[in-house]
């Protein structure tokens, strides 16, 4: 098992590109903090949001997914319906060397107020914003 440091993660940003913007240190200015921390990189979410919506009645079909069980929304917060989830991509683009396999993790400070992120890994040699399933697990909405 492998944890690599903040300063590997800053060399690796700023030599090779890895994270694009790069925040050099967490930050918080009354937000959810994002950046880097002493042994990962918090990342932030776009403002562009696919809700999952049940409003046509779909039946969710894994081998044939419908977009329709979407609603679209650009906004600076999203309410996730009870019991149902998102997906958001991150606003940092990533570029994995291809000796690393990164694992993307929920922050705990979500996870106690019932919001739960998929675990993503992104394999070596991939690049591109990471799309997020944030999933609501409480019957109230959230914010």
């Amino acid at each position: 098992m492998s944890i690599k440091s903040d300063k590997w993660i800053r060399r690796m940003a700023q030599s090779q590109g890895m994270i694009e913007p790069f925040v050099e240190k967490q930050k918080r200015e009354g937000n959810i903090s994002y950046g880097l921390s002493s042994y990962g990189y918090d990342a932030r979410l776009s403002d562009e949001f696919m809700i999952f919506t049940n409003v046509d009645n779909a039946i969710v079909d894994p081998k044939n997914f419908s977009t329709e069980s979407f609603v679209e929304r650009k906004t600076d917060v999203c309410v996730i319906p009870p019991n149902s989830f998102v997906l958001a991509r991150t606003v940092e683009y990533f570029k994995i060397p291809k000796d690393v396999l990164v694992v993307c993790l929920g922050k705990s400070t979500y996870a106690r107020c019932g919001l739960i992120v998929n675990v993503t890994p992104l394999e070596p040699g991939w690049e591109g914003q990471v799309t997020l399933e944030i999933s609501n697990t409480t019957p109230l909405p959230a914010k």
